[in-house]
């Protein structure tokens, strides 16, 4: 190849480097590796926290009056939000990215019913190795509640650029999708405080006659 061929060729890949950048592909890249890791820190506090349940589910179960249906419904919300395969692909898959954060939602509503309920059982409230898990358990939940706004934080950033022109473009070319997001209903549920029915608690027997 001559001088001016090797020159021509220069010039050529010059031209197309400033037109990816200036099409957004370099910020398609960079975005999308921010979305996926603060994807993965959100994985990182689930496991945490799905750690930490059995744990709570052995302590608790020491209250032998303890409401087995709470209980229950933690370990099959655990079993649920624990089977759900993640992968790469979810974060491009709106309704598998759904399902799992419906899983996650329901164990969350869960745990916090069992909080709510602990409360009605002195023996719980005055043993410190439960009292040390629920703290462990507050301070995951805080986690996961950052993490996940980073989460929604990166995607809104990386979803501006892949709806908006010129760089809608970019994203057709190289399959740049829209990415799925935490949702307001979804948020809506995590955060609403749990109903305790402690009229359902079993009702002390009643001291016997005197003779």
């Amino acid at each position: 190849m001559g001088l001016q061929a090797r020159v021509m060729a220069w010039i050529a890949a010059a031209v197309a480097v400033l037109g990816l950048s200036g099409c957004g592909y370099n910020d398609f890249q960079r975005l999308d590796e921010q979305v996926k890791a603060a994807w993965s820190e959100v994985l990182n506090q689930y496991q945490r926290r799905a750690d930490l349940i059995p744990n709570i589910v052995n302590t608790v179960k020491g209250e032998a009056s303890f409401e087995q249906d709470t209980l229950t419904k933690v370990v099959e919300a655990r079993a649920k939000a624990t089977s759900i395969q993640v992968t790469p692909e979810t974060l491009n898959n709106p309704e598998a990215f759904n399902k799992f954060q419906q899983a996650q939602g329901e164990l969350t509503s869960a745990l916090s019913r069992l909080i709510a309920v602990s409360e009605n059982y002195p023996n719980l409230k005055t043993n410190q190795g439960f009292q040390d898990l629920r703290v462990q358990l507050e301070g995951t939940e805080n986690r996961i509640t950052v993490a996940r706004n980073r989460y929604i934080k990166a995607v809104a950033e990386y979803n501006v650029l892949a709806r908006q022109f010129p760089t809608n473009l970019t994203a057709m070319i190289f399959s740049y999708s829209v990415k799925p997001t935490f949702t307001v209903d979804n948020e809506a549920q995590i955060s609403k405080p749990p109903t305790v029915d402690f009229g359902k608690q079993p009702a002390p027997a009643a001291p016997a006659a005197s003779k």
